[in-house]
Formats: C-alpha cells, structure tokens, sequence
C-alpha cells in the first residue's frame, strides 16, 4: 500500500504538471510575527515539543554494527545510543549515576564499555552498571539500581528515534503516523555516512518553514540552483510529518512507463519532512544520495544548530567521492550563505516589531499544517500523554 500510495502522490504531481496548475488552501494564512521570538512561546516549544516528542537522533547507518555507538547533545539532553551484542539499539541519558558526568564525548565510535572520566564509573552498552572505581572504599550499592537512565527508543526505515523524556508513555509508532512506511522504501539501512556537518541558524521556525517552502527557490537560490526549480508544491502529511513534492514537468515521460516499473528514485523525489525536526532531500551527487537536516533549538529563540548528514546509496569511489563532495559543498553553502543567512536578516526585521503578522500563501499549505501542529503540541498539558497519543490517532485515521 505504501509505494502504491507513492504511485498516486506521483500521478497527482504529473496532472498539475499538465494542467500547469498547484494544490491551494482555502486561505490565506496569518501568524503571529512574536512567534518566532517571544522567549515565553520558545520555552513553550522547547518543553512541549522537543522535550516530549520522539526526536530522530541517529541513523542506523551510523551504528550498524554491535558495539557501535552515537553520542549527542539534544536541547540540553546528552543522549548516548548504542547498538547491543544483540542488535538492538538502545538509547540512555548520557549522564553517570554517580555525580551526573557525561560519560561518552560527543560523536560516534565502538566500544562495548563506557568509563565515566571522573571516577571511572563503568557501564556496558545495555547501560547496566558494570564496576565501580574503589569498591571497599566507596561502600556497597546495588548495582543494578544505579544504571544509565533508559531513554524511550525505536529504529524504523533506517532512522532511530528517541524520546527525551525517560517518562514518557506516548507510542512512537503513534506518533509516526505511518509515515515510517514511506520512508522504508529508501532503505537506508544499507546506506553510507559519507559527510557530516553542523549549521547554525535562526529561529528554528524559520528555518523549518523553508524545509517546507518550494515557493522561494526560483527566488532565493537564483545564482545557485534555483532556476532549473519550479515554485509549485504539493504537500502530503501523515499526522504532523509532511512529503513535498513537485509538479516538474519532467515527471510527464513517466507515462510511457508502466507505474510497477516507476523506480524508487524517482517515486522519492522532493523533500521529506519529519516532525518537529528534520528534513531529507534527494540528490545525485556522485550518485544517489540524500541530505538529512537534523534541527535543533538553540538557547534562545533567536539561534538553531542545524546537523546535517550526506547520506549514499552506496559506498562511493574515488571519482564519485569526489562529485559527492562538491555537492556537499554546495548545499552547505546553499544553507548557510543564502537559506539560513536570509533567515538570520528576516529575525532581525521581525524583532523590531514593524509586523505584527507574518503571511502563509493558500500555495504554502506545508507552512500552514506546520504552525497549527506547533500551536496544538504546546496547548496540551505537559504530562497528558493521552491527550497526545489521542491527537496522533486522530491525524492517522
């Protein structure tokens, strides 16, 4: 049902091709500009959204072997993934039971055991205790009362998602919707971490609302690669994740093909959003590969950290590493220099209080679905995790 439903998503884009028409809202939208500065609704955000939801923090690509690990700072929350002897991933708070140090540096690696560098605390890589530097001096504790805080965990499509939240009750296949069956189908996987890189930004609204936003790059990326790109987008959304996709033209010699022979490539195209936090762009620099935006506020309202991953299909040789990194190069600078550097300019000006409202065109319908989801998350109580579970449920029937 998945690829047939990315059969009709392609049969959609094909017929707005041809009528030279887009998908439209019913309105015009209107959003507060404080929205994206008001420290009271970032806080609101921070703890309503990114605290609460499953974020996706790793790839399976970069643990694909037991032993292998990812250390990473989410919001504040030092999360340490693993991968167990028994191939299942495993996510804790990276932080030791005994004074609260982080115990594994920021960044990937393999190790079966992980020494806290204060007092040497050791645990294994299913977070159980393991030794205690000094026992006789230090004095008897249960060790098994004293292991790394379990964080919720799941791995679908290549993809590991973990809750910040250790209390959390909420399903993360509920909060996915299903949209993880779409993305199977790029079988990442198998794939290979060929760059990574970080960004930093502006608000993490206004860069998100670009992830979404077709309509600017004729404009914005003129002097790059925007001139081949149409500004017509249509958008499908499971729950509060969203699939762009657009009408080109090019998508019309399809027809002569019989759809089962359509590849998957092809099927893919556009950009895949997760909810609240990432972005995954096709490309083919160097041959197929993707580039996975991973979002994250920053301290303030007025800043995000942007990690970005150059996903291959396959491993590449040397002439395709090279193609690859010239890519990487571009859509790096494309972020950097011109998405977020436009971001950082239009934080200024809405700061200033000149407009009240910032506009979402009935052509931005992906901008529209975004904010109302943001507005719904952090209206819920924070320990109602019925109340979301029931929201996820809603969305997906």
């Amino acid at each position: 049902m998945s690829r047939q439903k990315l059969v009709e998503m392609t049969r959609q884009a094909i017929a707005h091709s041809k009528q030279g028409t887009t998908e439209q809202t019913a309105e015009v939208v209107r959003i507060p500009a404080t929205d994206y500065h008001d420290p009271e609704r970032f806080r609101r955000e921070v703890q309503g959204i990114f605290k609460r939801l499953p974020l996706m923090l790793a790839l399976t690509a970069e643990l694909k072997q037991p032993g292998d690990y990812k250390s990473i700072d989410a919001c504040g929350v030092p999360v340490l993934i693993t991968r167990g002897d028994d191939g299942e991933a495993r996510a804790f708070v990276n932080s030791c039971s005994h004074r609260g140090s982080i115990v594994v540096k920021e960044g990937c690696g393999h190790a079966k055991r992980f020494s806290c560098p204060y007092h040497a605390w050791t645990y294994d890589n299913t977070g159980k205790l393991v030794a205690v530097y000094a026992p006789k001096d230090f004095g008897e504790i249960d060790r098994s009362r004293h292991g790394l805080t379990p964080l919720p965990v799941a791995e679908r499509a290549g993809l590991i998602w973990v809750t910040l939240n250790p209390a959390s009750t909420l399903d993360i296949d509920a909060f996915l919707c299903g949209y993880d069956e779409m993305l199977a189908h790029f079988g990442f996987e198998d794939w290979h971490v060929e760059a990574q890189n970080q960004v930093t930004g502006p608000n993490w609204k206004i860069a998100y609302d670009g992830y979404l936003d077709l309509y600017h790059l004729p404009v914005l990326h003129k002097d790059s690669f925007g001139p081949k790109m149409p500004h017509q987008a249509l958008y499908h959304a499971w729950g509060p994740h969203q699939g762009v996709t657009a009408p080109h033209p090019r998508l019309s010699a399809l027809e002569k093909t019989p759809d089962d022979q359509w590849s998957d490539e092809v099927l893919l195209g556009g950009v895949w959003t997760i909810f609240p936090h990432v972005s995954i762009a096709s490309f083919n620099g160097g041959g197929r590969s993707v580039m996975i935006s991973q979002l994250f506020p920053g301290n303030t309202p007025l800043e995000s950290i942007t990690l970005q991953t150059y996903l291959m299909q396959n491993e590449p040789d040397e002439e395709q590493r090279k193609a690859a990194r010239k890519q990487f190069d571009l859509l790096d600078y494309v972020v950097r220099e011109e998405d977020y550097a436009l971001g950082l300019r239009q934080q200024r000006a809405l700061q200033s209080g000149a407009k009240s409202h910032v506009l979402f065109g009935r052509n931005e319908g992906g901008g529209q679905r975004f904010h109302r989801w943001v507005k719904r998350l952090i209206d819920i109580d924070a320990d109602d995790d019925d109340a979301l579970a029931k929201l996820f449920a809603e969305a997906r029937s």
